[in-house]
């Protein structure tokens, strides 16, 4: 017999042992506590009707799911659901008892009715204050450090919330006080736990109740509500915990477990960006797709998201062996019978590139290999273009020769009017992608441009926290520079869809809100970590490194923008450009990018007018 069964039985005899004293109590109360003076036809009755009136309590309890609840957790919601279950087995009862003939005084009836739910909760109450009193003892026993806890929210989330906590022995936190912002609670109290005000309340509570962790449990608030709190919360120096969304607890059981400290991505205020699964699955389900650089951020998101969608096999290519097993062995993990394949290939080798497309005859194309690094790429422009703009137009040739349906290559906003050769490199690979377009009816290939990416591999946020793990300084070039910024799964839910919308020759936009300035990131950041910027961990400004600008854009003045179904992402219209001096212009920079010569970017220039350099 499992625990939980055997927990069952054990309060349904209680119950049951309630059901029948209640009865017996009622009678002494009734005639004066003289058992002598209870007529001896009203015990037989009990006794001739007693065996229905266990059976039916029983069976509306059950139906209640009174033995499912757990009742170290018993509250409000819990307490309702008693009451209702065993005023309808009284009023079943009564009604049965009078119908068969077997009543009794009504006295009898109402007394037996209080008791029982006096005895029933009694017993579920008194279960949660014995395990409370024992958790209490392990805690003191554990000699866990004790900390001073404010819970943000008092709505369900926070109750659960407040509730495991109460019940666990693992942990020795002491919830001090409860922030809601709805006026008309204050004063009351969620678990025993008093509700002191709103969001204004927050750092005058941590000072005078000491806090030492704040715990957010308002997953259903908006980005931009949460946005505001965690913006009073990170000036307390306090740990910060929270609850991810509500899309993503798929059931109620909130417990402690559910929380994880809060990202700086918190701080972006903006609402997730939402993609049309049923459009994505539609087309990659049942499809071999190939993911060129499937080893990296983007790339092994991608091969994440496609998994989820059923594919018929995946194709992982990569150069760097590490980052590929990594991502083969998550993909093995997760899903077992996922028809999984995995190439160590560079896209620079065209015969390579050709043997792989001809042996296993992708259907769809991601590619997403490429140098990403600035201020790397300045210093080795050549490699830059071999391995973006050559890379991407060996797996766009092979593409096309060889029937893939789509191909989409990974862009970016440093392709729009570029100040360093990456950019200026991702927007001659747009314009293959374009122009390659032209050329065939079967291949549809197009372009997915979006701005930084949180958390990726070399960019700010791993860099800024190294700096902090370290001490500081945290070191930010200029403190006006600005960037758009999105998290790896919604630039790959943008990529997946986009694919879905391809015709031929877009570029796809992101419309990313407000630019976010790399200085209050860093400053965020910092003080997520528990310290004061300029205080705790200096603030270094180096300048801007070869190649960087201000603020980055989206799109260029030329290209205007059409919208899609999904409002969030746009075209832009392709640039209208000589096709034979292009190509042209492109087998010189090949060549020039063999022999390594030094005017590598005067020569990118010639072909991408946009592109200024110093």
């Amino acid at each position: 017999m499992s625990k939980k069964v055997k927990h069952a039985v054990i309060v349904m005899f209680l119950d049951l042992v309630i059901l029948n004293a209640a009865y017996f109590f009622a009678f002494l109360l009734r005639f004066d506590l003289h058992y002598s003076m209870i007529p001896e036809i009203y015990i037989e009755h009990w006794m001739s009707y007693a065996l229905i009136n266990s059976a039916l309590s029983i069976m509306l309890f059950n139906v209640f799911n009174m033995y499912d609840i757990i009742w170290r957790y018993i509250s409000i919601n819990e307490s309702i659901k008693v009451c209702v279950a065993v005023t309808l087995s009284f009023l079943a009862n009564t009604l049965i008892s009078h119908l068969i003939n077997r009543s009794m005084p009504i006295a009898v009836y109402f007394i037996a009715y209080g008791t029982t739910l006096i005895g029933i909760l009694g017993i579920r109450y008194g279960f949660r204050i014995y395990v409370s009193m024992l958790l209490r003892q392990q805690r003191a026993k554990n000699q866990l450090p004790q900390k001073n806890v404010m819970v943000i929210g008092a709505g369900e989330a926070g109750r659960m919330l407040i509730r495991d906590m109460k019940s666990t022995s693992k942990i020795n936190m002491d919830i001090c006080c409860v922030i809601d912002d709805n006026d008309t609670i204050k004063g009351r109290s969620v678990e025993g736990v008093t509700i002191v005000g709103g969001r204004n309340h927050i750092l005058s509570s941590v000072e005078k109740y000491d806090i030492d962790t704040i715990l957010i449990a308002i997953p259903s608030a908006t980005p931009q509500a949460q946005r505001e709190i965690l913006e009073i919360c990170k000036m307390s120096k306090c740990e910060l915990k929270i609850l991810p969304g509500m899309y993503q607890l798929v059931n109620d059981n909130i417990t402690i477990n559910n929380l994880r400290n809060v990202n700086v991505e918190d701080l972006l205020g903006r609402e997730p960006i939402r993609v049309n699964s049923d459009e994505i699955f539609e087309y990659v389900s049942d499809k071999v797709i190939l993911v060129t650089g499937g080893g990296g951020s983007i790339g092994s998101e991608l091969c994440r998201q496609i998994a989820e969608h059923n594919p018929r096999q995946l194709i992982i290519l990569d150069i760097y062996e590490n980052n590929a097993y990594d991502i083969q062995q998550e993909i093995l993990t997760g899903f077992p019978q996922m028809n999984l394949k995995v190439l160590i290939a560079s896209v620079r080798d065209s015969k390579k590139i050709d043997r792989i497309f001809k042996e296993y005859k992708p259907q769809i194309v991601f590619h997403a290999a490429a140098h990403k690094h600035v201020p790397l790429m300045e210093d080795a422009p050549a490699e830059a273009i071999k391995n973006n703009v050559f890379g991407t137009y060996n797996v766009a040739m092979s593409a096309i020769k060889y029937g893939v349906a789509k191909f989409v290559l990974i862009s970016t906003d440093k392709a729009v009017n570029p100040t360093n050769i990456m950019g200026a490199s991702k927007r001659l690979c747009e314009m293959i992608v374009q122009g390659l377009d032209k050329t065939t009816n079967k291949t549809s290939l197009v372009a997915v441009r979006f701005g930084n990416v949180l958390g990726s591999n070399g960019s700010v946020i791993p860099l800024f926290k190294k700096q902090i793990e370290n001490g500081g300084p945290v070191t930010v070039t200029d403190p006006n520079i600005i960037r758009f910024f999105m998290t790896i799964p919604e630039a790959v839910s943008l990529v997946l869809q986009a694919g879905a919308y391809a015709k031929g020759g877009e570029i796809f936009i992101l419309n990313m809100g407000a630019p976010v300035k790399i200085d209050d990131l860093a400053k965020n950041l910092i003080r997520l970590s528990g310290y004061t910027p300029g205080v705790d961990i200096e603030i270094v400004y180096t300048g801007l490194r070869p190649g960087e600008k201000l603020y980055e854009e989206l799109l260029m003045d030329e290209e205007g923008k059409m919208q899609t179904a999904n409002n969030l992402i746009y075209i832009g219209h392709p640039i209208e450009m000589d096709e034979e001096v292009f190509w042209d212009n492109l087998e010189m920079l090949r060549t020039k990018a063999n022999e390594n010569v030094d005017d590598m970017k005067e020569i990118v220039a010639k072909i991408v007018p946009t592109y200024k350099y110093k």
